[in-house]
């Protein structure tokens, strides 16, 4: 059985088997990690997994799950946060109109 060998911040070494590690990759630069349950301590520790130790944990046996942040999420958005009211207000409208097709076209967005 393989042994991956992973350091706790409180206890130390730590030997655990692949399904003691999950291993997230993602797109983003800096973006995959790698963590585990200390089973001395019972603390949830996380660290950066670069490209090799995610080879290493992949050649150990630990099953990666890939994390796809998609562009949009990465934008700059400008203005204040869209609060509960917004929301609300954009239900009622949305009530209110016929169809949004109709309120588009009222609008005039349609030309």
């Amino acid at each position: 059985m393989t042994v991956i060998k992973a350091t706790c911040p409180s206890c130390g070494d730590v030997e655990l088997t692949p399904q003691q590690v999950r291993l997230v990759t993602s797109n983003l630069p800096d973006g995959s990690y790698y963590s585990f349950t200390c089973e001395a301590c019972g603390d949830l520790v996380r660290k950066p997994a670069g490209a090799e130790v995610v080879r290493l944990l992949r050649v150990g046996g630990v099953v990666a799950e890939r994390v796809h942040v998609p562009a949009e999420a990465l934008e700059e958005h400008l203005g204040a946060p869209l609060t509960w009211d917004d929301v609300l207000d954009f239900g009622m409208w949305l009530q209110n109109a016929t169809t949004i097709a109709a309120a588009a076209a009222a609008a005039g967005a349609w030309g």
